[in-house]
């Protein structure tokens, strides 16, 4: 039950990371992909940019700074090696970004989060 408590609330998370992403700007190409190397939360892309996103949703705000770390991007990077050629073409950039959400805050959008 508080496995799928906790898979309710990261769908939740991703739906609201989406909407934000939107009103910013991006159009969302895909939700949960999964790889052989893991799972992509969003792909979104505006003008010439794709972005692979990792959503992290936490009930506190303060829990927000621990959400995410090198070895969780690390597997997000691989995740991304195994599809961004389906969805970036030549010419386009590719980055790894990072959505940090919490009740009753803003979401927060960290840009090229993953640089190897």
């Amino acid at each position: 039950m508080k496995r799928q408590l906790a898979e309710q609330r990261g769908r939740d998370g991703e739906r609201r990371a989406a909407l934000w992403l939107r009103a910013k700007g991006w159009s969302i190409l895909a939700q949960r992909v999964r790889t052989p190397r893991g799972e992509i939360d969003l792909v979104a892309k505006r003008g010439r940019l794709i972005a692979f996103v990792e959503v992290k949703w936490r009930k506190a705000k303060a829990d927000l700074d621990t959400a995410i770390d090198e070895y969780r991007l690390h597997r997000v990077a691989a995740a991304v090696e195994c599809v961004a050629h389906e969805y970036a073409t030549a010419g386009e950039d590719i980055r790894i970004d990072v959505m940090l959400l919490a009740p009753g805050s803003l979401p927060r959008h960290i840009a090229n989060a993953y640089q190897p």
